[in-house]
């Protein structure tokens, strides 16, 4: 079936300094801005931010304490904030887990009716949002692409899972994409982020949906991330860097948001809600193993070696397998720290949960539940 492709919200802004357009061109009479820990605090982003509000006549309300991957009751608990402050515009000031958490709190202050997260996970299509408020994004990483998705993350409470949705109606209207923001990002996140959005550039460019304009979108992104990324990892301060890796990452968000992903972040969202690992960490992690099963398929092998001989190398998971060990990630899920025995005796139903994934469908090959569990346990031992 063809799909209409949105290529962002209605204004996109990227490129160093772009944080002032907030001053010049965002109207709004009151911003509720939404922010994770002390981190925005400490390094003068949130104050530049606010400060930019007032030059333009709005007034602030931060909204603190989303977690990383963040729980339904923190989202109600700024959807209830929302409420009582009655802003007219939204912003998330942060990583993902902000910005997905923001999005699905936007969608309970312009509906309070929707109480719980089952009933929005299941409430499709979303009703229509902006009649109390429009949405802007500005991202502290560059990585989830959140800012230029219709998706979200959640987790519950009762079970500590993570529950996906996607809507183009969560689209954000504004996403202002200043590398200058993300200056402060330590090494590690630097490395993870980066690779969660090398991920998305690879599964968009094999899923079943990819077409003309995600491919461009995704080999561009995937050559610049491999390009860009160790530079930003090794120099923080290296601002060249930094705005590619911003600009790939927004790139290849474009890309998966209009085609969907894969298997890798099937598995990667599963082994997330049973351990405590970092999204991106272990996406990097499976994402050799992924390359490899998905190169079955004649087709997914053949993008997969034309994007290699773009970036000069003979075998792409190996060369993924370079770049993780180059970043200091590890190469197998045993690694990175993950109890063997807890792993083992979860494999059966983690596979279970990966092929009801959402992202499973426009995998290019799918595997079955035991197909899964072979993916899941050779990424752990790496054999």
């Amino acid at each position: 079936m063809m799909r209409p492709m949105k290529l962002a919200g209605s204004e996109l802004m990227f490129g160093e300094g772009c944080l002032e357009y907030i001053k010049t061109s965002v109207h709004c009479r009151k911003a509720f801005i939404v922010i994770g820990g002390r981190a925005v605090e400490r390094n003068g982003s949130l104050a530049r931010v606010e400060e930019y509000f007032h030059d333009g006549g709005a007034r602030t309300f931060v909204f603190r304490g989303v977690e990383p991957d963040p729980h339904f009751s923190t989202v109600r608990r700024g959807a209830q904030s929302m409420l009582e402050e009655e802003p007219d515009l939204i912003c998330a000031l942060g990583g993902g887990s902000v910005m997905d958490a923001a999005k699905t709190m936007w969608v309970m202050y312009e509906h309070p009716e929707l109480e719980e997260l089952d009933q929005i996970l299941h409430t499709k299509p979303l009703p229509k949002l902006r009649s109390k408020a429009r949405f802007m994004c500005v991202p502290t990483t560059s990585g989830t692409a959140s800012e230029v998705s219709r998706s979200v993350v959640i987790t519950d409470d009762d079970e500590g899972r993570k529950h996906g949705l996607g809507d183009m109606e969560m689209m954000p209207d504004i996403a202002i994409c200043d590398p200058d923001v993300t200056r402060s990002m330590p090494p590690h996140v630097t490395a993870e982020t980066g690779m969660d959005a090398l991920t998305h550039a690879l599964e968009a460019l094999v899923s079943n949906r990819a077409n003309y304009v995600s491919d461009i979108l995704a080999t561009a992104a995937a050559l610049d991330i491999v390009r860009w990324l160790p530079r930003a990892y090794r120099d923080g301060d290296d601002m060249r860097a930094r705005e590619m890796m911003s600009d790939a990452s927004m790139t290849a968000g474009l890309a998966f948001t209009n085609v969907s992903l894969g298997i890798d972040h099937s598995m990667a969202q599963t082994i997330g809600g049973y351990f405590p690992i970092a999204h991106g960490r272990i996406c990097a992690i499976l994402l050799p193993y992924t390359i490899e099963w998905n190169s079955r398929d004649k087709w997914a092998r053949g993008r997969y070696e034309g994007l290699a001989a773009k970036m000069g190398v003979d075998d792409l998971a190996q060369a993924v397998r370079d770049l993780n060990a180059s970043l200091g990630i590890p190469s197998t899920v045993q690694d990175a720290g993950i109890d063997e025995t807890t792993y083992r005796g979860s494999l059966r139903q983690m596979a279970e949960d990966s092929l009801r994934d959402g992202c499973t469908k426009t995998n290019p090959v799918i595997p079955t539940v035991h197909e899964f569990a072979e993916i899941l346990e050779r990424a752990y031992y790496g054999v």
